[in-house]
């Protein structure tokens, strides 16, 4: 197992946690520690056996066994900016976005990064970037800012967005065209049409959105401080809480195979599951693990999760995510 490359960062945080798909019963695995860090890690994404990890001050790591070592990658314009998330057009193709509006290109599956954007004067971050079908890709983030490409990142033009500024933190949506936008503010926007024309929806929400699923064209659920996460099954007109049991901030989530639901992970190393329908099954707390922001599923049978404290493997009962 090779160990990890320390290179112009401080390391990594990710945490891997395994859970068991049989039916009520997960089997615990014990927890270890792997090479313990203090870089940030903000985003994490497989991509086939790919692993990607981004983070402060231009971090870009890869690894093929699963996270348990990381090779540091080269970006072809080092501007030290933090990058806050990481998306697969194709096999081959990867894009990053950060702050002072940098977004980053790989053409060789995460090998090598060249700069396609970047703005340090008007120093406005990107916090997150999508595509539904890899040619037409979005990055936003902060005062609304919101950028396309319609060439699979290779150029980039700026687009006015409703939302009078307010910071744009969450995207999801599917190749049918519907798609939503979350912010500060409890910001939703909705799109039937791929993002041509978007509708400002009525604030059910007075915090801030961090997060967005689409578990089904009709059913969504957005995430965000304090622990609030709302279910809606008629595409967003209207929004029920989902009481979780927690009061801390929730910052990403992975989706689970098989229409299994999905975990939610946030603030004090706290991992939530909701099933299919975003219903709470489970929610606890892991001692040092700190805040997570980030998740994976590998292998259809583990979760990586990415936080600011140390490589963690394994899992035991106060952490298993089971799926039926």
């Amino acid at each position: 197992m090779r160990q990890l490359i320390g290179y112009a960062m401080s390391a990594i945080i990710i945490a891997a946690v395994a859970f068991a798909f049989a039916p009520h019963h997960p089997a615990p695995l014990a927890v270890t520690r792997i090479n313990p860090d203090r870089v940030h890690v903000n985003a994490l994404l497989a991509n086939g056996s790919l692993l990607i990890a981004v983070g402060e001050r231009g971090t870009v790591m890869t690894s093929r066994d699963s996270g348990l070592s990381w090779t540091p990658r080269a970006v072809a314009a080092d501007h030290d900016a933090t990058l806050t998330g990481v998306v697969a057009l194709s096999p081959e193709v990867l894009i990053a976005v950060g702050h002072d509006g940098w977004i980053l290109r790989s053409s060789d599956n995460g090998l090598s990064w060249r700069e396609k954007h970047y703005d340090a004067e008007l120093g406005e971050p990107l916090l997150g970037v999508w595509s539904a079908d890899g040619q037409h890709v979005v990055a936003y983030g902060s005062y609304g800012k919101y950028l396309e490409s319609s060439d699979a990142g290779e150029h980039w033009t700026t687009r006015e967005m409703p939302g009078e500024g307010a910071h744009f933190n969450g995207l999801d949506g599917g190749d049918d065209g519907r798609q939503m936008l979350v912010g500060e503010q409890g910001l939703v926007l909705r799109t039937r049409n791929g993002g041509r024309d978007w509708q400002r929806l009525t604030p059910f929400y007075n915090g801030s959105l961090f997060g967005v699923v689409r578990l089904s064209a009709s059913r969504w659920l957005a995430y965000g401080m304090r622990g609030h996460v709302f279910t809606s099954a008629d595409f967003g007109d209207t929004w029920q809480p989902v009481d979780i049991g927690s009061s801390q901030p929730i910052y990403g989530h992975a989706l689970l195979p098989r229409n299994a639901g999905l975990v939610l992970v946030g603030a004090g190393g706290r991992l939530t599951r909701l099933d299919a329908d975003g219903a709470l099954v489970d929610s606890s707390q892991r001692t040092g693990l700190g805040t997570l922001t980030s998740a994976v599923v590998l292998n259809a049978r583990h979760l990586l999760v990415a936080g600011e404290r140390g490589v963690l493997q394994g899992a035991d009962s106060s952490l298993a995510a089971v799926a039926q």
